[in-house]
């Protein structure tokens, strides 16, 4: 998105010109993009105002700096950041502050916000984009949905646009300027960014979507249509009397192409061949309307008093909307119209205090106006410095800050919080490694002299599930003095007894496998092996409600019957391998599943949120018909392998006949759906470390 680009220029530089249509068309560009954000299905290419937005500011920021009389390159420079710190970084360091703020009063920390906080920092940097593309989470994926500073990725291309852009259009006011190679730049720049759209959109659509290579074309196409109107001697806010470069059938045309965009455009064809449409059409209302007379309604409408306001502060509409839905999102929801109404009410209410209070007052300061430019430039970067700091501040004080139980109690919630010292004054240290795509945490013990209570060694082999258990086993391990080797690869189960996706099978087959081979070569007898993994089908995840039956189907389908037989018999030959080595081994029995998201569904101010509509609770013999699959599988890997045995945390979680999400006084027994809490760690530990002991013992006797 592209903030409106008005002048603060010394007073030997002529103020740049200024159309009111371009506002117009900006009011155009971030009421479709807030639409569209607020439920896509009323404008499918709404998306498509965002390269609306770069083909204006590749237009405008010509015209801003276009007519400059001759200088030199980094008076030129200096002119140029100066214009841009002033109009874009007040109001976003403004706003990222107070997203900061009441993300850390509203929003827990969870799988489903851990790229936020590195998203918000470096958007104070222009390389938020950069960001998101390195993690991987496309505009599209249920992260990004919830991150409140996911829109800043935009500002992120167009400020590194403006690190390259005072390069190349300099020789336009070179005190020997040389234009035609200008135009010729820019063109093959245009080019260049069209085929990397193209080649990216076959290979990385997320690359695509965030980074410049493909973006840098619709920014470069407002650039050489400006040049070009230069060249022909038209310049920019003159009305041309005696006749016109546009025509109303430019003009029908162009909005046709832009309809088009809004309508038939599906968001996951940008850049590339997606913003085909939206920018030829704005190219051509921008050709259309240059120099021309309002003489027709559509032209009026554009620069009408309401339509320009909103073009006005349309920099702020782009920075404050899109927290306003994320953060409603995260505590009422945003489905109900009355949440959407309360959207655009607040949406509308920051901008303009923002355009007023904050925009205005540095564009017009009279101690601005008199700073040399090198100077303001250095007043930017300070203020974003210390933007970035104060916002890092918030961050860290989010547990303090926060009116969530999650963050109030969070050792009950957070597996991974740290551990006190144990009654010997034995400390849980931990350890961290990459094995082959995957991770290996190392938990031990340190701090006191006292020997350990078993020979033996644990190994963890899971998914995210065995990491909940994370807890328990530093417990285990600060306890005991046992070393524990747990190997971590995220959705990969040892073991897979649901229906499963080729190429996600083939993902995880390499960390496992060497996770297998490392254990098998180390294994001694003593040592145990735990098995814990999601292996019941979802109800719900961190972002969204399922249906029953569709569980029901995942777990009871043909399917689902085939994976289990194909599980079962893979994973004999392996344990067999294990058990030859002395090594006994636990397999989880299934834990609790929820249709409701506990962290999520804990608060006064989130409890009525849809993601919540499950209820806290599962009848157990719901449950147990979901189990028994797994169990009666289990049983035939007990058959097979005798130095198998199974341990089941149903028991102390569920002892009644209806399973809840947290115990009689409140503590959370599952963080989300499925994952288990801090506190379920404190209750299952007795449980566990008997059975490790016994099987302990076992082996090293053996």
């Amino acid at each position: 998105m592209n903030p409106r680009h008005s002048a603060t220029t010394a007073p030997q530089l002529a103020r740049p010109a200024h159309a009111e249509y371009i506002d117009g068309l900006r009011a155009v560009a971030v009421l479709s993009v807030i639409v569209y954000h607020l439920y896509a299905r009323w404008l499918p290419g709404g998306l498509a105002g965002v390269d609306i937005f770069f083909v204006v500011s590749g237009f405008v920021v010509s015209a801003s700096v276009g007519n400059l009389e001759s200088m030199q390159f980094s008076r030129f420079v200096f002119y140029f950041y100066s214009r841009r710190v002033q109009r874009i970084v007040p109001a976003l360091v403004a706003c990222l502050l107070v997203t900061g703020l009441f993300s850390a009063l509203f929003i827990p920390n969870a799988w489903l916000s851990d790229t936020n906080k590195y998203t918000g920092f470096f958007a104070f940097f222009g390389l938020s984009n950069l960001v998101l593309a390195v993690a991987g989470d496309d505009y599209f994926s249920p992260r990004a949905e919830f991150n409140p500073y996911l829109h800043t990725w935009s500002l992120g291309v167009e400020e590194q646009f403006y690190l390259i852009f005072p390069l190349l259009f300099f020789m336009w006011v070179a005190k020997r300027p040389r234009k035609t190679l200008c135009v010729v730049l820019f063109a093959g720049g245009l080019a260049l960014s069209v085929l990397s759209a193209w080649w990216l959109s076959r290979r990385n659509e997320g690359l695509n979507f965030y980074l410049i290579p493909g973006r840098f074309w619709e920014l470069a196409s407002g650039i050489l249509l400006y040049q070009l109107l230069a060249v022909a001697k038209r310049p920019l806010g003159v009305i041309d009397r005696n006749g016109t470069l546009g025509s109303m059938a430019l003009l029908g045309g162009s909005l046709v192409l832009l309809a088009a965009g809004f309508t038939v455009l599906r968001p996951e064809q940008l850049p590339f061949p997606g913003a085909l449409l939206p920018v030829a059409g704005t190219l051509g209302v921008l050709y259309a309307l240059h120099g021309r007379a309002p003489r027709d309604w559509l032209h009026r409408l554009l620069i009408s008093p309401a339509v320009t306001f909103v073009g006005a502060i349309s920099y702020s509409l782009y920075l404050w909307h899109w927290p306003v839905i994320v953060l409603l999102r995260w505590t009422t929801g945003i489905d109900a119209p009355v949440w959407r109404v309360l959207a655009v009410v607040l949406t509308f209410a920051l901008a303009t205090a923002s355009w007023y209070y904050v925009e205005n007052p540095v564009r017009r300061s009279a101690v601005l106006k008199g700073m040399r430019r090198p100077a303001l430039v250095g007043a930017g970067v300070a203020t974003l410095t210390c933007g970035a700091l104060l916002w890092i501040g918030i961050q860290v004080a989010q547990l303090n800050l926060s009116l969530s139980v999650v963050s109030q109690r969070a050792d009950d919630w957070y597996p991974s919080r740290p551990l006190e010292a144990s009654n010997d004054g034995c400390l849980d240290t931990w350890d961290r490694t990459k094995l082959n795509g995957g991770r290996v945490w190392t938990y031990s013990r340190s701090g006191c002299s006292l020997p350990a209570t078993y020979r033996g060694r644990l190994y963890v082999i899971g998914d995210s599930h065995a990491m909940a258990y994370n807890r328990m086993l530093r417990e285990f391990a600060r306890d005991t003095g046992v070393k524990v080797f747990a190997y971590n690869n995220g959705g990969c189960p040892f073991m897979v007894l649901l229906p499963r996706k080729q190429d996600e099978v083939a993902s995880c087959a390499p960390g496992t496998d060497a996770a297998i081979a490392q254990i098998e070569a180390q294994v001694r007898p003593g040592d145990v092996i735990f098995l814990p993994s999601l292996r019941l089908p979802r109800f719900s995840d961190e972002w969204a409600r399922f249906d029953d039956s569709s569980a029901w189907d995942y777990m009871f389908g043909p399917e689902a019957v085939q994976s289990r037989v194909d599980g079962v018999r893979e994973a004999i030959p392996i344990l067999q391998k294990l058990a030859a080595k002395g090594a006994k081994v636990i397999l989880e029995g299934p834990t609790p599943e929820f249709r409701s998201q506990p962290f999520r569904c804990s608060d006064w101010f989130n409890r009525d949120n849809p993601i919540c509509s499950g209820g806290d609770s599962i009848a157990r013999a719901d449950l147990e018909a979901l189990r028994a699959p797994v169990l009666e599988s289990y049983a035939h890997i007990v058959q097979a392998v005798p130095a198998v045995s199974v341990w089941d945390p149903l028991p102390p979680l569920c002892p009644d006949s209806v399973c809840l999400t947290h115990t009689a006084d409140g503590r959370p027994l599952v963080f989300d759906g499925d994952h288990l809490s801090g506190y379920a760690n404190r209750l299952l530990l007795p449980s566990f470390k008997q059975r490790v002991s016994e099987l302990m013992e076992a082996g090293s006797a053996s």
